[in-house]
């Protein structure tokens, strides 16, 4: 299990002090029925924001889920980034799913690239340019499950993988951050 960081995601600590500190003065404040609605905000965010520990299946081959979601895109594409055919992969989180992303593969970065997001319907393929941190840049050698960003707002990520890749899930299938085996290099 690959776990360095807290329970919950220190991208989200701003937003749950400020929804339980809302909370609280509303509390005190205006009392208990009137702070209802302000403590159901601020256990949602809680649990927006939360970043269990997850084993890591030790197949060598093995494609893991960088997020966890409903897989909504198993086809060929062209991979933005490379020019080049793929396999791409796209899981859709909802706000119940966790949002921290992890690595899908054992690898070294070679490039890095940044897209200005913006508010989108996550159903949309450019969902995937949402508010997304990254914390890796290039160089960096990541280990399948190690965690590498965050998607604060957006909820897609997609995956491009060489067209040797097999794929290992289907559209609708519930997927786990560096749990589930979403493909299998060839």
């Amino acid at each position: 299990m690959n776990y360095p960081h807290p329970f919950i995601a220190r991208e989200g600590w701003p937003f749950v002090a400020g929804a339980f500190a809302a909370a609280l003065a509303v509390t005190f404040f205006a009392g208990w029925a009137w702070s209802l609605f302000f403590w159901f905000i601020a256990f949602f965010v809680l649990q927006f924001f939360r970043d269990p520990a997850r084993s890591i299946p030790g197949a060598p081959r093995a494609v893991l889920s960088p997020a966890d979601g409903r897989v909504v895109v198993v086809e060929r594409a062209q991979d933005p980034y490379l020019k080049r055919d793929a396999i791409k992969l796209s899981v859709f989180m909802n706000v119940f799913n966790v949002h921290s992303n992890r690595s899908p593969v054992d690898g070294e970065v070679s490039e890095v690239w940044y897209h200005p997001g913006s508010f989108l319907n996550a159903a949309l393929p450019k969902a995937s340019l949402g508010r997304i941190l990254c914390y890796v840049k290039a160089g960096d050698k990541l280990a399948r499950g190690q965690r590498y960003g965050f998607i604060r707002f957006g909820s897609r990520v997609d995956v491009y993988l060489p067209l040797s890749a097999v794929p290992k899930v289907a559209v609708g299938d519930k997927v786990y951050a560096s749990a589930t085996v979403i493909a299998e290099l060839g």
